[in-house]
């Protein structure tokens, strides 16, 4: 099993280089492709930790960052936990800290650039499903029986639901936890809704590192789609988050990016 050193996604075989780096919306670092594999990230002192969010939300990240330094995201509730955006890192001691918190019952990436590990984490928990929205399948690099497709709108446990949105890939999707912020709900929202540095308000692209815009029509389809549900925090996939009224940041910031992209603002250009 090889990962890409630029996205930190597993590929059973490397001999094609890293089709997901490869795609406009990501990039082959200047020094050209490059591979590596857990054991020797391990060696090189890459550790995984569990830091706790809010009651029952945890975030797992990697230090030093591996590939696009995802920060994942771990639900628990009374009938299972959801592991959010899978790292392209695990070792024994975070697998051990994940089990101890729960049955993780499945892993879930938002989109392809999240895939990390997603196979080898679902071994080391025993197996776990892993859910790819059907229409990202074929970016998978490594098959295995765990993995299943997925499409449109799913309740994956009891008040946590899974909903593909698009806009940054076809299947990209979200996940609302409705007892998230003290049952005011949770949108972990991956980069298919992506937090500013503002930390007030949100935005949405096609590649983020390549700043591809995506248009006004489907900003709007995507927040029409996140509107359905009832959410005051929301949480990105590289530990930035809004901390409250963010169902109406996010209506606001959609508003706003139509407005310059409709050209509403060329006068202050």
């Amino acid at each position: 099993m090889w990962i890409c050193r630029a996205c930190a996604v597993e590929h059973e075989d490397n001999a094609e280089g890293c089709v997901i780096c490869a795609d406009e919306r990501q990039y082959v670092p200047a020094d050209g492709q490059r591979w590596t594999t857990l054991s020797e990230l391990t060696a090189a002192g890459h550790r995984a930790r569990v830091s706790e969010l809010e009651p029952d939300l945890f975030s797992i990240t990697v230090a030093p960052k591996v590939g696009i330094g995802q920060h994942a995201h771990l639900v628990r509730t009374q009938s299972g936990n959801l592991l959010w955006d899978p790292p392209g890192y695990l070792d024994d001691r975070v697998v051990q800290q994940v089990r101890e918190l729960g049955e993780v019952v499945g892993i879930v990436a938002s989109h392809p650039h999240m895939f990390g590990v997603q196979v080898e984490w679902s071994r080391k928990l025993g197996g776990v499903p892993v859910l790819v929205a059907a229409p990202d399948l074929h970016w998978v690099r490594r098959s295995d029986p765990a993995i299943h497709p997925w499409s449109g709108t799913l309740e994956i446990l009891p008040g946590l639901t899974l909903s593909q949105l698009g806009g940054h890939f076809p299947g990209s999707a979200v996940a609302h936890w409705a007892s998230g912020a003290g049952g005011k709900g949770v949108l972990l929202a991956g980069d298919t809704i992506q937090a500013n540095p503002d930390r007030t308000s949100v935005t949405f692209m096609r590649s983020y590192p390549n700043r591809i815009p995506l248009s006004a029509a489907v900003v709007e389809r995507v927040t029409r789609a996140a509107g359905v549900f009832s959410f005051d925090r929301l949480y990105d996939n590289v530990g930035g988050a809004i901390a409250a009224d963010a169902r109406g940041v996010v209506r606001y910031s959609a508003n706003r990016y139509i407005s310059w992209i409709r050209g509403d603002f060329d006068h202050l250009t």
